[in-house]
Formats: structure tokens, sequence, C-alpha cells
């Protein structure tokens, strides 16, 4: 654990590295060391040589060393209130949503809505509830991400040491994620792979865009059938080569299936007419993951969808039965 100190009575810390926070760049550092700062506030301090590091002015990108002396100055943060209070409801229901945990690692069936941290307007995310969840755990970090409405698993690091094994798997594709997506009509290739390259824009409102374009990164997803509902619609297995923005989402819509409930990408007609079986989000769940821990600990953590989803299904089911007798 760090070793801390503080200054002269002026609000400036001082703070020496340790070995599980080694390897980090010191303005991810700060932006732990300075919860709730903005990330304008935290580069206008370095820049200005307000933190320092063995006394020396340092860059964003500088990686610390165990043993580095930082000092930290007081920061005024924008007068935003008290951070939102977690009610109990939704901390007893990531209680129940926890599908793995060690002293290192915790996977989390993230609920769909739930963005996966604050900020462009959001008040709440994922890792701030759970750092209410868990406020005896020094360190929680995201590993990965999910979008807001997609469900599924998603993995927290308790170690900074972990944090960074996991980036490296994550990096050369040792870490395998299945996804489930429920898709408009009748996918008939029972196994297909979507090679298409991706290009991310963004509309004049600043909203994020994603299209199939030849300027774009290089993408690859690996479809299965899984389950048919008639022609109405199909639930499919994919298993992304690349992570690219939104990939999954684009790549079923490429093939003439979008996923039901994106309103993004889907088809708004479809989308209501899919709510009168219950479908009210987007069918996009991060069903498993599959990796090794750094021990060598070959690992598997499936999640589960929620029991109104399966409700759906079984009502959407009965409808496509009786469309086809």
């Amino acid at each position: 654990m760090a070793n801390e100190s503080t200054g002269t009575g002026n609000g400036v810390r001082f703070i020496t590295v340790d070995d599980d926070q080694g390897g980090q760049r010191i303005d991810n550092f700060l932006r732990t060391a300075l919860k709730g700062a903005p990330k304008s506030l935290i580069y206008r301090v370095l820049r200005k040589g307000e933190v320092r590091v063995n006394k020396k002015r340092t860059k964003p990108d500088y990686k610390l060393q165990p043993g580095d002396l930082i000092r930290v100055p007081p920061v005024r943060l924008p007068e935003k209130g008290d951070a939102p209070v977690v009610g109990e409801q939704l901390l007893e229901h990531l209680e129940r949503a926890v599908l793995y945990e060690d002293d290192a690692l915790m996977i989390i069936n993230k609920p769909s809505g739930l963005a996966v941290h604050g900020g462009s307007g959001v008040n709440l995310g994922l890792i701030e509830a759970l750092r209410q969840l868990r406020p005896q755990q020094r360190f929680l970090e995201l590993v990965h991400r999910l979008d807001r409405d997609t469900s599924g698993c998603i993995m927290i690091a308790k170690k900074r040491s972990m944090l960074r094994y996991l980036h490296e798997v994550l990096r050369e594709r040792r870490v395998h994620k299945i996804y489930h997506a429920l898709v408009q009509g009748r996918w008939n290739s029972r196994d297909k792979r979507i090679d298409v390259p991706l290009l991310r824009g963004e509309l004049k409102s600043g909203e994020r865009i994603v299209k199939v374009d030849q300027a774009g990164k290089a993408s690859q997803t690996d479809f299965k059938v899984l389950r048919r509902f008639g022609n109405l619609a199909t639930m499919v297995e994919a298993r992304p080569k690349t992570g690219r923005t939104h990939q999954i989402r684009v790549h079923t819509l490429f093939t003439g299936h979008p996923i039901i409930g994106d309103t993004k990408y889907g088809i708004d007609e479809v989308n209501q007419e899919f709510r009168g079986y219950g479908f009210r989000r987007l069918m996009l769940h991060a069903a498993a993951l599959e990796l090794k821990l750094a021990d060598g600990t070959a690992l598997k953590v499936e999640a589960p969808m929620d029991a109104d989803i399966e409700r759906a299904l079984e009502k959407l089911l009965n409808n496509a039965d009786q469309t086809q007798d």
C-alpha cells in the first residue's frame, strides 16, 4: 500500500509509489488520487509543474516506478455537490450480480441501462456504485467497457497488478468474449464470419456513430445461430475477434438483421413491435468470459439473462409457433 503524508499545512500531499502501482501513468494515477477532478484540471496541474515526481516536473505519460515520491497539490474541484448516493436497491442488485470474486478480480453481471462510469450527463455509473458497495476496497478500476444498454459480464480489477495483466491479455486477444444477441428476422447461415472495416464518426449533435466503410479499421465477428423464433427473430452467439466501438451492433445491421431494441442502428417500428413481447431494452448480452488467470488457472464465467427477458423469449417463441401453424 502506498505511503502518504501531508505537507506543511497547505493541503499538499506526498505519496510514495508502492510495487503494485509501478508502471501506471502519472495522469491515470492522479485520476484516482484526485477523485472527481476532470481530465482538463489534471493536465493543467501537470503542465504548470504543480505535480512533481522526485522533486521534478513530469509529463502526463510518465510511468511511475516503485519508490517514486509524488507531490500532489491541493485542487479546487468544480462545485457539483456531493457524490450521488447509491440506492439500497441498486446495491443489493449488484451484490447479487457478482459472478466471480477473488482478492484481485471481480466479475459483475452488469444490468442494462447502467453506464460503466459517470460523466457526459450521467451522474452515477457501475464503478462509482461498486466503490460504495465495497468502501473498504482501496483500488477498484474498470478493466474494459460495455455500452450502457448492454448487459452481462464485465471485469473490475481490485489490484493494479491484475489491471495490468488483464490489459495485456486483452491486447493479445487471449480473453474470449461471448455475446448473445436477439436479432430481427431469420438468420439463415448456421455459422458466419463478418469481416468488414468499421469507421467511427460523430453526428452534428456529438453522438457517436459507426458505419461500414473501407476507410475504417479491420473488424471481425464470428456468429452462430443459437435459437430461432420462426421468421420473427433469431438468437445468435457473437464472438468478436476485434474490439471496435459498436462492433456487434453494426455487424448485425450489415447482415440485414439489426439487434432488437437498438435505438441507434435498429428499426423503430420493429423495436416498437417487440416491446409488445416485453423487450424494452437493447437485446445484446455479454453472456460469458473465458480467460486464463496469471497463475495459469482457466476461468470461465457465465452471466444469466434477467428473468423478465427469459419470460419475453418464451412469449416470442409461443407466438412464432402459432404463426407457423
